[in-house]
């Protein structure tokens, strides 16, 4: 796959939690409780964008390319719409942005990104549900069961597009105005969640609620974010060292890179798993705002 340590590293933590996800289905299914499909159907949509996103499903042009914080990755990677490459260019040539601000930025576009991605593969797959759909000739009651699993994925789809929506708002302005000093979150993906949060069914207190929970969340993001840093430096320096024939100094750098390696794939785990709950929780509360 000529994936770089950080990204393996990230494959890693998704089928970690793609496996624990099968397992509780595989129970599930075992009681009974998954009869109209819609929890397997969710799975291999999961599982689709995993081997989408790391270039896993046979298409040599649908990997995401590496980029890491070490090293400027810009460049030789694209976002696929150009509305995002001319919002892109417009920031890094306006000189309102820092070396930092703009590693920040970029990885808002890239999350943006990988959002449209996921949109579109789910997009796809409620249409081939739908044509299956409509060449059913005989109406029966498995019939009104899929027809409410078109309905739930019709709503996730909203749900995504909504995000999009907003994302896409915020990276506008963003690019135009520069980074507000006194905005309260800076993770794309915890920006996400607390724009979302605000549309959604919480009261004042259960939002107050949130907004200290997803800045546990960000503290826990960027300590991830410091995991992938020192592996990718770490990587680096081992790669020299095997170069130099010190058998000594070898040993030392693989134990320090598999320690970095094994602490990268934990943190990642935690945090994708804690976005997962976190995402659950809006979904349920933007479903209350529609009945």
């Amino acid at each position: 796959l000529h994936l770089s340590a950080v990204k393996l590293a990230e494959l890693h933590s998704d089928l970690k939690i793609q496996e624990k996800d099968e397992l509780s289905w595989k129970k599930l299914k075992a009681e009974g409780l998954d009869e109209d499909g819609e929890k397997e159907a969710k799975l291999r949509r999961n599982l689709n964008v995993i081997m989408t996103k790391y270039g896993m499903n046979g298409k040599k042009d649908s990997q995401l390319a590496d980029t890491n914080f070490i090293k400027d990755g810009t460049e030789s990677d694209t976002l696929d719409d150009p509305r995002l490459e001319k919002l892109w260019s417009k920031a890094k040539t306006s000189g309102k942005f820092s070396d930092e601000e703009l590693d920040k930025l970029w990885r808002e576009f890239k999350h943006h990104k990988e959002k449209i991605r996921e949109y579109n593969i789910l997009l796809e797959t409620v249409s081939r549900t739908e044509d299956i759909h409509k060449n059913v000739i005989n109406p029966s009651e498995e019939n009104l069961v899929k027809e409410e699993i078109l309905h739930n994925k019709h709503r996730e789809l909203k749900d995504k597009l909504r995000s999009i929506n907003q994302g896409f708002e915020r990276l506008r302005k963003v690019s135009h105005q520069g980074y507000d000093t006194t905005s309260e979150f800076e993770e794309p993906r915890v920006i996400d969640l607390w724009d979302m949060a605000k549309s959604a069914n919480f009261t004042e207190k259960e939002l107050e609620s949130f907004r200290e929970e997803l800045k546990h969340f960000e503290a826990k993001i960027e300590k991830h974010h410091h995991y992938q840093k020192q592996l990718e430096i770490s990587h680096q320096k081992l790669k020299h060292v095997e170069g130099t024939g010190d058998k000594d100094h070898l040993n030392r750098n693989k134990e320090k890179y598999a320690m970095l390696e094994e602490k990268t794939k934990e943190l990642g785990y935690k945090v994708k798993k804690h976005l997962q709950d976190l995402s659950s929780r809006i979904s349920q509360g933007l479903q209350h705002n529609e009945l």
